[in-house]
């Protein structure tokens, strides 16, 4: 099935713009609870004004709320942000740890957030357990566990631990522009002679193929 999603979504990638390990840590945080397309807009004035850990811990707290302020929840958000960014610095010299181990420990950082960080930043293989991915491999019949955790333990026994980055983006690609939690495009599958929950949404292809976007969510 991976390799019939890798055909289909060829350019699957991380959607959140970064540049640095930094970077993609922030705005994964940020992602919680809004979209990735609107921390990609609020990001770019985040890091122009602190673009690493050292400049973040000292920034004026109103100044950062005002920065995260249209993705919602600003002042958790900023918390999130100003524990994350002196943790790294008391702790990691100002620069973030590239094992597992160590950036679970951060303020706000579990093992979703750090295999997001270790396989797109690092280049470690990670599986990244959001809800899309978690709802997939459920239908799929890949793991029954609902624990984030041992779905990632589960679903990492299937696969290649080199496939595992990989895998996480093309399962989640599919999640967000076909495999809907409603109502999933079923007839305009290319999984549909694969997936065993085949039927959950509609079969006829010209309805079916109404219901697939072309990118991820707004």
């Amino acid at each position: 099935m991976d390799r019939v999603l890798a055909e289909t979504y060829p350019e699957a990638r991380c959607e959140l713009d970064f540049s640095t390990p930094f970077e993609l840590l922030v705005v994964t945080v940020l992602s919680a609870q809004t979209t990735d397309r609107r921390v990609n807009a609020a990001s770019p004035a985040l890091f122009a004004a602190y673009p690493t850990p050292v400049a973040m811990a000292a920034a004026p707290r109103e100044h950062l709320e005002q920065l995260v302020g249209p993705l919602g929840f600003f002042r958790q958000k900023t918390e999130a942000l100003l524990k994350l960014s002196q943790a790294i610095v008391e702790r990691y010299d100002g620069e973030v740890p590239g094992r597992l181990e160590d950036l679970v420990t951060l303020p706000g950082v579990g093992r979703k957030t750090a295999n997001v960080v270790l396989g797109n930043a690092f280049g470690v293989p990670g599986i990244t357990v959001d809800t899309h991915f978690g709802r997939l491999v459920r239908r799929f019949g890949w793991t029954e566990e609902t624990d984030p955790v041992k779905v990632e333990h589960a679903v990492g026994a299937l696969f290649p631990k080199r496939d595992w980055t990989m895998l996480s983006h093309h399962v989640i690609w599919h999640g967000r522009r076909r495999c809907h939690a409603k109502k999933p495009a079923c007839g305009a599958c290319p999984l549909a002679r694969l997936c065993p929950s085949y039927g959950l949404g509609p079969t006829d292809p010209v309805e079916a193929d109404k219901l697939v976007k072309t990118q991820g969510p707004a």
